[in-house]
């Protein structure tokens, strides 16, 4: 039962996974900074207080959820321009690259072989 369990914890995909958790956290906490820390202080700068949690509509605490809308599209702006775009450019790139470049010659076929095998047995005994 516990070899099964190691197995289960040494397989690539499950390591693969806890690294990507890890890191998708220590990253979150870069975006968040970068949100809170940042972006949110200068988009105040420019427009005013960026806060609308004191907006309500009777009971309806409105101005929560437009700050989650807000922040939302902040991170998602956050992430998309600094990370995303430029990895998709450099994707098209290696995809442009990979199209210029020439397909590598095709395996010559088994009779090809044996004749240069033994031609360069023939070389080497000569």
């Amino acid at each position: 039962m516990l070899k099964g369990f190691r197995d289960f914890l040494l397989r690539g995909n499950v390591v693969d996974l806890a690294v990507a958790v890890i890191i998708g956290g220590a990253f979150g906490q870069v975006v968040n900074s970068l949100v809170a820390d940042v972006l949110t202080p200068l988009i105040g700068a420019l427009g005013g207080a960026p806060d609308f949690s004191a907006i309500k509509l009777g009971p309806i605490a409105l101005g929560k959820f437009i700050n989650a809308v807000v922040n939302f599209l902040v991170v998602g702006a956050a992430l998309y321009f600094p990370v995303v775009a430029p990895m998709q450019e450099l994707e098209k790139r290696r995809k442009k690259a990979e199209e210029a470049a020439p397909p590598p010659p095709p395996e010559p076929p088994e009779e090809v072989r044996l004749l240069r095998e033994i031609l360069s047995e023939l070389r080497r005994r000569a």
